[in-house]
């Protein structure tokens, strides 16, 4: 048997109004990155025809690409990005995984006093110049770990994983113990499988900050070859010409409008982010939702 909930007039006016915030929201999220999209397929000519706003043109190039991609800058700096990404994504993840499995335990001695250190520094830090010397001390500045040490810890994903870890069913871990496991073989083999959910949630919020990392390639590299993706992105939208910052030389660049190569290379910046969120997603929702309703 079933039954159909006919809405009243209020009701149907609330959810059109509803839809359409919604879609406006939308909307402004996604055009933006169309129009950077279709600005970077777009031929210098109709750019100039149209007064450089285009919101479906005639005719579409991929010369813009073909011309990055040609250059001698932004498939190593690509590489670089993608290698500085990788690598501390997985140590971010391993740091923060020992640092919070521990603080997760009640039994551990001082754990309130390191927890307060800690979160204390989500308040106050020691600021830029004391980093800097750090760095400098470490012998890392103007290497490729100058962009992933100083944030291999974030005190937020700390905290959303040692939340999980507090949820986890302790009968599961004392069981591991009683049958011979010491805390390590504990971790690996039984804690980690039950929190693929929150690793996948850390691990994007880590990858996302990795690669969309600005301010540390400012500070730390001075060296042009050691630049992350956006430091480049960011040197080709203050210059007038993005011939020298790409290597490519005046014959092609002039064929192209210096807004056609930045829109390309703004794609290929943010593309890799938009190709993996999907696949990550479920994983994303669930750690924390699992989180916010355990913590």
């Amino acid at each position: 048997m079933s039954f159909v909930i006919h809405k009243t007039r209020s009701e149907r006016v609330a959810d059109a109004a509803n839809y359409t915030v919604l879609a406006l929201f939308a909307l402004a999220t996604l055009f933006p990155v169309y129009y950077v999209f279709i600005m970077s397929v777009t031929p210098y000519t109709e750019v100039l025809r149209n007064g450089g706003f285009i919101v479906l043109p005639a005719k579409m190039t991929l010369l813009a690409y073909q011309e990055i991609f040609s250059s001698e800058r932004i498939p190593d700096t690509l590489l670089l990005t993608i290698k500085v990404t990788v690598i501390g994504t997985l140590l971010s993840l391993a740091v923060t995984t020992l640092l919070a499995y521990p603080l997760s335990k009640k039994s551990v001695p001082g754990r309130s006093a390191i927890l307060m250190a800690i979160v204390f520094t989500m308040l106050f830090s020691g600021g830029i110049i004391p980093l800097y010397l750090v760095v400098r001390e470490l012998g890392i500045y103007n290497t490729m770990w100058a962009l992933i040490i100083p944030g291999a810890v974030s005190t937020f994903n700390f905290l959303i994983m040692k939340t999980y870890f507090e949820g986890l069913p302790q009968e599961v871990e004392e069981a591991a113990r009683v049958d011979g496991c010491s805390d390590i073989s504990t971790l690996i083999r039984i804690v980690l499988p039950l929190s693929a959910p929150i690793l996948a949630t850390v691990g994007l919020f880590y990858g996302v900050s990795y690669w969309n990392e600005y301010f540390k390639g400012i500070i730390y590299i001075t060296d042009r070859e050691l630049y992350p993706m956006q430091v480049v992105l960011r040197n080709m939208i203050q210059t007038p010409s993005v011939s020298q910052e790409l290597s490519i030389n005046s014959m092609q660049v002039a064929q192209l409008p210096p807004e056609t190569v930045r829109m390309a290379t703004v794609v290929v910046t943010i593309l890799p982010v938009l190709v993996a969120y999907p696949f990550l997603q479920k994983y994303f929702i669930k750690g924390m939702l699992i989180g916010a309703i355990k913590g």
